[in-house]
């Protein structure tokens, strides 16, 4: 057994793979971006193929002798490898090597950690390295095997430290989910807000680093912060964007999406994964100069389908096209003539309007804006009308309101009820002459 130590950040790199070269090459260079992210220091990388997973290491029992071999040589800190592990495939590899290590999804959860600025990010990432910690709290610290005494004169068998940990663990995790219960009630009554005003929504997703915080500061000069590297932004950002067609919207920057993402981190991220669910329109952005984008994109829709977004109607934006040679902005549409992909670059604003366009028609299609008389008995339907933010403009006078209405037809239709109050709204959702 060895005690853990904590500090250093000089690692080798584990690399396994069990398909071609060209994956194990792409997979390679992406698990390279997630450790300069994570702040490490590359010693050296051995790729180890996997065609049968070992139960004892994951890797074979030659290849973890190799690795060992390197950590003393080069004198790494850890040991950092591109697969989720077992608790057990860990601490065996801990053992063998004697220096720590940090599985794939340890080390995004690590990032998750140090990018976190609000305090519900940093509950909801702290909650996850709980949970991922509680499968590995056996055997892993020396110390862990030491018994307390009992409560009185230090007789009895007492708690040994791992059953302390243990128990000190369960009792912060029920400490941050109720936390974490507060304020997501809070950000649900924002959100409720936002429905009731009726502005359309829209959400960013895609594989991380396909531009999403570059796009949607392009779109609304809302300031996030974006850089050339993995989940450079973790925490929800809702900004307006103005000059659409369909008139304002609320667009969501939401977290990047990878390969093998901890499950735990799926569950945590609630309130980001939310803006997605209740969006009307996901822009699914895509790296345009990316050979893989198509194999990103699956990525993408199933991490959408696990939250339970995938129903929500997209748009793909192939972005970066300043990387590709000859190029041009443009819309590509369906069969019904709506937009389907929006070609840009966000980085250079090239075709930034074209999306604006694409937004305003898919957001507008189905708005209803005219000029309605309610007499002053209908009071209840106005109140409901101004709750659902419907009305854009209103007068009174002796005979009743005059509103000037602008909404989605979806918000509308709910609010047409039997009483004679409701005929007025009624020709507007479905007009007597109207052809079907």
């Amino acid at each position: 057994m060895f005690d853990r130590q904590k500090k250093g950040d000089r690692a080798v790199l584990v690399l396994p793979h069990s398909r071609g070269e060209g994956d194990a090459v792409r997979r390679g260079e992406e698990f390279a971006e997630l450790v300069a992210s994570a702040g490490a220091e590359v010693l050296t990388s051995i790729p180890a193929r996997v065609a049968e997973p070992n139960p004892r290491f994951y890797i074979g029992s030659g290849k973890a002798d190799e690795v060992a071999e390197a950590v003393r040589a080069l004198e790494a800190d850890l040991v950092l490898v591109d697969h989720v592990l077992t608790p057990v495939q860990e601490r065996n590899l801990e053992k063998h090597l004697k220096t720590r290590v940090v599985d794939r999804a340890g080390l995004i959860l690590d990032i998750f950690a140090q990018r976190a600025r609000s305090h519900e990010g940093k509950l909801e990432v702290e909650l996850a390295q709980l949970k991922h910690l509680a499968t590995r709290l056996v055997r892993g610290w020396t110390h862990l095997d030491a018994q307390r005494g009992g409560a009185i004169g230090n007789r009895g068998p007492g708690e040994t430290q791992l059953e302390t940990d243990r128990r000190l663990l369960a009792e912060r995790v029920k400490m941050l989910t109720k936390r974490l219960e507060k304020v997501q009630v809070q950000r649900d009554q924002q959100r409720r807000s936002r429905l009731r005003n009726t502005v359309p929504r829209v959400a960013l997703v895609g594989y991380t680093n396909a531009g999403k915080s570059t796009l949607f500061n392009a779109l609304t000069t809302g300031g996030v912060y974006a850089a050339d590297q993995l989940f450079a932004t973790l925490d929800p950002t809702v900004r307006k964007v103005e000059g659409l067609a369909c008139g304002p919207a609320v667009v969501a920057d939401t977290v990047g999406f990878i390969r093998e993402l901890p499950h735990d981190l799926v569950a945590a991220f609630r309130a980001t994964l939310a803006e997605a669910r209740d969006a009307d329109l996901l822009l699914h952005v895509s790296d345009a100069a990316d050979e893989e984008r198509e194999l990103l994109r699956r990525v993408v829709n199933s991490v959408l389908e696990e939250i339970g977004a995938g129903d929500v109607p997209q748009l793909m934006v192939m972005n970066k096209i300043d990387l590709i040679e000859d190029a041009e902005p443009r819309i590509d549409r369906g069969d019904d003539g709506k937009p389907r992909t929006v070609w840009l670059s966000a980085h250079s604003g090239q075709g930034l309007d074209g999306l604006r366009e694409a937004l305003g028609e898919l957001l507008g299609g189905d708005r209803i804006k005219a000029g309605v008389r309610l007499p002053l008995t209908a009071g209840r339907l106005h109140a409901r009308l101004k709750a659902a933010g419907a009305i854009a403009g209103e007068a009174i006078d002796e005979d009743g309101w005059q509103l000037d209405i602008d909404a989605p037809r979806s918000v509308l239709a709910p609010l047409v009820g039997d009483d004679i109050h409701g005929a007025p709204l009624r020709e507007l959702i479905d007009p007597p002459h109207a052809e079907h």
